[in-house]
């Protein structure tokens, strides 16, 4: 379940939000996730560097908060969620970070070997509304 106020809590214990952003920046980086992984599966063109930067900024966090010793949360799970517990841990989290920037390069390199170009968002966008038009018999 999507709880920002947890989420700001998170972002708040490594003190680099000041105070009056934290809900915000909590709800811009899970929209921006989402965002992000909808464009993926859609295969939107800026989609992939979206995730990629995000990525670049969790681990630069995760390092961050190792290099301070905090025992925070990485945020990734929510408080109650059993993965959590499981999961628990900075190290852990930026380890696991790093693994996906294997699955990133690996995106990026199939995509230059077969010289494959994401849709242009205009270009869904047109698609979409084609198909909509069709569907519901607004010919025109």
């Amino acid at each position: 379940m999507y709880d920002p106020l947890t989420f700001a809590t998170i972002i708040e214990a490594y003190g680099i939000v000041s105070d009056g952003l934290t809900l915000l920046v909590a709800v811009a980086l899970a929209s921006l996730e989402v965002l992000g992984a909808m464009g993926l599966l859609l295969d939107i063109r800026g989609s992939l560097g979206v995730i990629a930067g995000l990525l670049a900024l969790f681990i630069m966090i995760l390092s961050y908060g190792i290099w301070m010793g905090l025992d925070a949360d990485c945020g990734c799970f929510g408080p109650e969620d059993p993965e959590a517990k499981a999961f628990h841990g900075l190290r852990s989290a930026l380890y696991r970070d790093l693994l996906m920037v294997i699955g990133i390069i690996c995106l990026y390199l199939w995509r230059y070997i077969r010289s494959a170009e994401p849709v242009r968002m205009k270009t869904f966008l047109t698609m979409c509304l084609r198909k909509i038009r069709m569907g519901c018999g607004c010919h025109g």
